[in-house]
């Protein structure tokens, strides 16, 4: 590649930006509210100090902007304190820290057939490690019974582990319930919130919920590389492991982990410029309203699923009524492969789906689209009925030419 090239390549980005339409608001939320930016630059600019290791005024800023983070975050979830608010990279690594922290060999944990690989794939690590996994059948629809979960139940049951909302069908799953079920049972009830954090109302509280992992980058308008576990008071974290050991800023004459939290559980540097933008992104949303944002992206789906299905051979999953899922739209098209139809959509008409599996294959193993996957539609706060109406409209002529 010669010098130039690059900035040939970024001005031709920059040019087909203004004429995208982004579907993609379920891998990672774009473009990002400005106060996100914002935050984040005025971190590195004027801040840039090492929160909690250090007591000069810059590293105090620093601490107050990511305590503000954690009050901002317990706010919008109406979790129980700021200080049970842990910062991870992602809900992924929130996951980890909370089965690993956690389960012991002989644990049983019930989990569901629509779980992403960021849920399965440290749950049959642990089975190989002497933990029993119970996966509990969803419906085509990937709707889950309560009464399913309640079977699965045994004595040995430390933990339920569950997604809020389907990444592929978007379907939203009775959490109250659920957590009812597990607390009868003297278990957890952990909560992967990947999908619906910001975007569906979210009350820690009222939903009993014991551990809620969440990710920045998506609903939350934060910038990737942010996340976190949130933990319950019903959580005695004396019994938790951390997942990663070393400095935390405090009791620094000891060798040992702190048992304080979230110091115990955030070992080393903190992404303080990443924590600035979710914080930033968090607030965001609070001034705007979550039942603003939710029936916003209701009204999306409603017209995406509405559009698609009036196009011959298009078949959509999930719940038919956009009530009962997050703005999530997977469909697949008779005598047209996934990766043809996202291909086409992207080059021809400048519109950003995901298409393929979707690090789920339990989901679409469930719903019948395995292995090949689906197309998907994620339309997120930011998106418009014009971008929606042009999206089933270029699909519509995509899949109406003859299928090779």
């Amino acid at each position: 590649m010669e010098s130039g090239d690059g900035g040939t390549i970024r001005r031709q980005l920059s040019a087909d930006i203004n004429e995208m339409i982004y579907l993609d608001h379920a891998a990672t939320s774009w473009p990002k509210p400005p106060e996100v930016l914002r935050a984040m630059t005025a971190f590195l600019e004027s801040t840039g100090g090492n929160p909690g290791r250090s007591g000069h005024r810059l590293s105090i800023e620093a601490g107050r902007i990511v305590y503000d983070a954690r009050e901002s975050l317990a706010e919008l979830f109406n979790a129980p304190d700021p200080l049970r608010v842990v910062f991870t990279h992602n809900a992924t690594h929130a996951i980890n820290l909370a089965l690993s922290g956690l389960i012991r060999p002989g644990d049983h944990i019930v989990t569901s057939s629509i779980e992403h690989n960021a849920m399965m794939r440290p749950l049959r690590a642990l089975e190989k490690k002497g933990v029993r996994i119970s996966v509990v059948r969803c419906a085509s629809d990937g709707a889950l019974d309560p009464k399913d979960v309640a079977s699965a139940m045994t004595s040995q049951t430390r933990i339920v582990a569950m997604a809020h909302s389907s990444n592929v069908t978007g379907t939203i799953l009775p959490v109250r319930e659920i957590a009812d079920i597990a607390h009868g049972k003297g278990a957890l009830l952990l909560l992967d919130a990947a999908q619906s954090a910001g975007i569906l109302p979210l009350d820690m509280t009222a939903l009993e919920v014991d551990l809620l992992a969440f990710t920045g980058h998506k609903g939350l308008q934060g910038p990737p590389g942010t996340g976190g576990l949130i933990i319950g008071e019903r959580l005695n974290t004396t019994e938790m492991d951390p997942l990663v050991r070393g400095g935390t800023g405090s009791r620094s004459e000891s060798e040992y982990q702190p048992e304080d939290c979230p110091d115990k559980f955030e070992s080393g540097t903190p992404n303080g410029s990443g924590i600035a933008g979710l914080g930033a992104g968090v607030r965001w949303i609070l001034g705007r309203g979550v039942d603003a944002i939710r029936a916003h992206e209701i009204e999306m789906t409603r017209a995406l699923m509405g559009g698609l299905r009036s196009i011959p051979g298009i078949s959509v999953y999930g719940p038919a009524d956009p009530e009962n899922r997050v703005a999530i739209v997977s469909f697949t098209a008779a005598g047209y492969s996934v990766s043809r139809i996202g291909l086409a959509l992207d080059d021809e008409y400048g519109i950003m789906s995901r298409v393929g599996l979707h690090c789920a294959p339990a989901a679409h193993r469930t719903i019948g689209t395995f292995p090949e996957g689906t197309v998907r539609f994620a339309p997120g706060v930011m998106t418009t009925g014009d971008e929606v109406r042009a999206a089933v409209d270029a699909v519509a002529r995509v899949v109406s030419r003859p299928s090779r």
